[in-house]
């Protein structure tokens, strides 16, 4: 299921594919749940792809309880979005987005963006990391101004902790999946408690000569290691960070080169996009796109609340 082959689909057969990704054992109730007795409408009467559950008497479509429901842009647009979505390995832009699918303004194109990011969120705590876990954290923004980042006694130049930027942590298995947010405080507290919950304890947690790490291996079975990246070691013993920091290069190179900006308030709904694609990248685009497609369900995001996690 590549775009070639979404860009020539009638809307009908596109609701047909929808369906075949969402239900692949047949039609289920959005409201209830039930799969086995169900009835889909025919006829000039009915708005096609209406089906109705014969248990809890509701109706409902394929993009009900998704991040499509209610939406005006058709089906075939929606599934166009997921792909190029999914497919761009540093992002792209809404305003990209709305050039090439023909989107009518830039507010839905926007919101289109921002729905398909909160269908690649993952449930905290639902699958942890393990194996050997590689913690990073950065910080994210634009180029300071000159000598907005001095202090006015030496005029010594700051950068990441100190400057206004967002700072993000990232935990990336080297299994291949990877977990990235933004935080509030790069300090001990936040930094270890994002480990342990996010990673299980027969692990081994690979950082670099932070302090805020010191005696988080006390928590895992395969201990802490770490590099000094200060003394110009950056691997050991296959003891190293250079996954992460991958990880960091990607999603740095979609602000610059892709997004060039973005709010801090929103930050968290890039980090998720870059995620979900970090954990597919060893698969194929289309995988990437279905899982995201799965992921929409249950799920809404209103366009007066885009910041709602």
């Amino acid at each position: 299921m590549n775009l070639s082959q979404l860009s020539t689909l009638t809307e009908d057969q596109a609701r047909e594919k929808l369906e075949g990704i969402r239900w692949p054992n047949g039609p289920v109730c959005a409201h209830c749940g039930c799969v086995d007795n169900i009835t889909k409408f025919h006829g000039k009467k009915h708005r096609p792809g209406v089906y109705k559950c014969n248990d809890c008497g509701e109706q409902f479509t394929v993009t009900v309880n998704t991040v499509m429901e209610g939406s005006h842009l058709p089906i075939r647009i929606w599934l166009m979005a997921f792909s190029i979505i999914c497919s761009a390995k540093k992002g792209i832009s809404a305003l990209q987005l709305q050039r090439q699918l023909g989107i009518g303004s830039y507010r839905s194109a926007w919101h289109l963006c921002h729905r398909i990011r909160h269908a690649m969120e993952q449930e905290p705590l639902k699958g942890l990391l393990s194996g050997k876990v590689e913690v990073d954290e950065t910080y994210v923004g634009g180029k300071p101004r000159r000598f907005a980042n001095k202090t006015r006694a030496e005029g010594k130049k700051i950068v990441g902790r100190g400057t206004p930027k967002t700072a993000v942590i990232a935990l990336v298995s080297r299994d291949g999946r990877a977990r990235s947010w933004p935080i509030d405080r790069v300090n001990a507290r936040t930094l270890k408690t994002a480990i342990r919950q996010n990673v299980h304890n027969m692990s081994t947690i690979m950082t670099d000569e932070f302090p805020s790490y010191v005696g988080i291996g006390r928590g895992f079975r395969g201990g802490h290691q770490t590099v000094q990246h200060n003394a110009g070691e950056y691997a050991r013993d296959g003891v190293h960070t250079n996954t992460v920091e991958s990880y960091f290069s990607l999603l740095k190179r979609g602000v610059m080169g892709s997004f060039h900006h973005i709010s801090k308030k929103h930050m968290h709904r890039y980090c998720d996009e870059f995620s979900h694609r970090w954990n597919y990248h060893k698969d194929t685009d289309a995988a990437c796109t279905v899982a995201a497609i799965r992921g929409s369900e249950g799920r809404r995001l209103m366009y007066k609340e885009p910041v709602r996690r």
